[in-house]
């Protein structure tokens, strides 16, 4: 709801939805079974064989962890001070660098444009950071702060699942 204009928006919204309610249902599924998100790719990975890692979960969390890491990186970026000088308030250089970083390469021609396009109706800086503050008025310099302490946090874990799905052989490579 961060990044404003919902209908641009609302499929990306809803895959990421959708991605975590496929995980949570399989661990939900077995709690015990499944406790850590290693234990699901190393049971879908005996249980679907050579469908692995095209399925279930696993399939999931790759989609999941590659919309996190868009969005850590966005915030970094904007954490770090980058801007296009002459519009401060735009995010689009770094919603660009994000969908470099973290997506372009999975996506085809078809969903690179969309994406292209989509960047005109991203929120200004200051909306963003004010929809983060969840609508309160705070100083940039204390919001970006807390986006900071944010990264410091989760950035970690979700290397660690990056790291999880390379050592495992999961990563895939092809284009949506």
């Amino acid at each position: 709801d961060c990044l404003g204009t919902p209908i641009v928006y609302s499929p990306v919204k809803a895959d990421l939805a959708g991605n975590i309610k496929k995980i949570r249902a399989v661990y939900d599924s077995n709690p015990a079974k499944f406790k850590t998100l290693q234990n699901i790719l190393e049971v879908e990975k005996e249980m679907h064989g050579a469908a692995w890692p095209r399925t279930g979960a696993t399939l999931a969390l790759m989609w999941l962890k590659r919309g996190l890491k868009f969005m850590l990186v966005l915030l970094q970026s904007i954490s770090d001070g980058e801007r296009d000088e002459e519009h401060p308030n735009l995010i689009r250089v770094n919603a660009m660098k994000a969908y470099e970083i973290a997506l372009k390469k999975y996506h085809g021609w078809m969903l690179q444009k969309l994406f292209m396009g989509s960047v005109y109706a991203l929120p200004y800086k200051s909306d963003l950071l004010k929809a983060l503050e969840k609508g309160r008025e705070v100083k940039e310099e204390e919001s970006i702060e807390k986006i900071h302490q944010f990264l410091v946090r989760v950035t970690p874990i979700l290397d660690a699942i990056y790291e999880m799905y390379t050592r495992m052989n999961a990563e895939l490579s092809y284009k949506a």
